[in-house]
């Protein structure tokens, strides 16, 4: 059982989660975010309630943060009412997926006030996140990890990646990019084969027995795309930042994308059409319309 003080900056829809099971640990936790509703569970629960990440790094040595954008993140990193601006916390581990760039960023920034930053990205999405089941990359001096080691493990397995700021960012961003490859790649597989002729449910079938079995045909088709609910949990905004992200940074590196070029148009088209807060499994209602099919089964 824990007994340290954790903050806890943005607790929406992966943070909440995070955060509970911090408290489930046994964790005494001082919570921030922008929205009252995403707070009030886990202040029910005994969580202290802050006014501005300031103040949450002002009552707890270690900071967490869970935040949809890298501005968001250096905002509430470095900003006037950031965790910079605490009177306590020395580190913080940030399970954001910001890019290499703003994680290096923010490490630089942290430098006068001797903050360090752990480089946390997380994969597995919200089900991952409530029952502990994330893949949990992490790039901090090899000191730091030991400390925080204990609290990331309440997220899942961990995999330490560098002590140089970004090099988990890098690993979380080819991540990203392979599984929004993949549902791109199944949704027009798919859509041939049901324009061909074949039952969806039985081309996923057969995918999934076969070697072009993928995460999208595992698991978003089957729980997202052949019943038409498309609801897998993570937005067509944040997979296309993601892509997008993934992409700037590689061609800076000098890595071409070519293959990495279309997903990110892939998806510049459906936030365009159905909106960045629409499930990212929309990508297959795009090859739908285009293909004049429906997948289901």
């Amino acid at each position: 059982m824990a007994e340290e003080t954790i903050g806890f900056v943005g607790t929406g829809r992966m943070g909440g989660p995070m955060a509970g099971r911090l408290l489930d640990a046994g964790y005494s936790l001082s919570v921030y975010d922008t929205e009252s509703e995403a707070t009030g569970p886990l202040v029910a629960r005994g969580a202290r309630l802050a006014k501005s990440p300031a103040e949450v790094a002002s009552t707890a040595d270690i900071v967490l943060t869970s935040l949809p954008t890298p501005d968001i993140v250096k905002a509430v990193a470095l900003g006037p009412d950031g965790i910079v601006a605490g009177s306590r916390a020395s580190i913080m581990i940030d399970l954001s997926t910001t890019g290499p760039g703003a994680a290096r960023l923010v490490a630089e920034g942290f430098k006068p006030r001797r903050l360090t930053l752990v480089d946390a990205p997380v994969s597995g999405g919200i089900k991952g996140a409530v029952n502990g089941t994330l893949a949990v990359m992490v790039s901090c001096p090899k000191a730091t990890y030991d400390t925080v080691e204990p609290i990331l493990k309440n997220f899942g397995k961990l995999f330490y990646t560098g002590d140089k700021p970004g090099t988990a960012q890098t690993a979380k961003l080819a991540n990203n990019l392979m599984a929004a490859a993949a549902l791109v790649i199944t949704s027009e597989a798919v859509a041939m084969g049901v324009k061909g002729g074949v039952d969806a449910r039985v081309l996923i079938d057969i995918i999934n027995a076969s070697s072009g079995r993928n995460s999208a045909s595992e698991d978003k088709f089957p729980r997202a795309v052949l019943p038409g609910t498309f609801d897998f949990g993570f937005s067509t905004g944040l997979s296309y930042k993601d892509v997008r992200l993934c992409v700037d940074e590689a061609e800076a590196m000098g890595v071409p994308m070519v293959c990495g070029s279309a997903v990110r148009q892939m998806l510049a088209i459906t936030n365009a059409k159905y909106g960045p807060s629409s499930d990212f499994t929309s990508i297959a209602k795009v090859l739908e319309e285009w293909a004049g099919v429906e997948m289901r089964g």
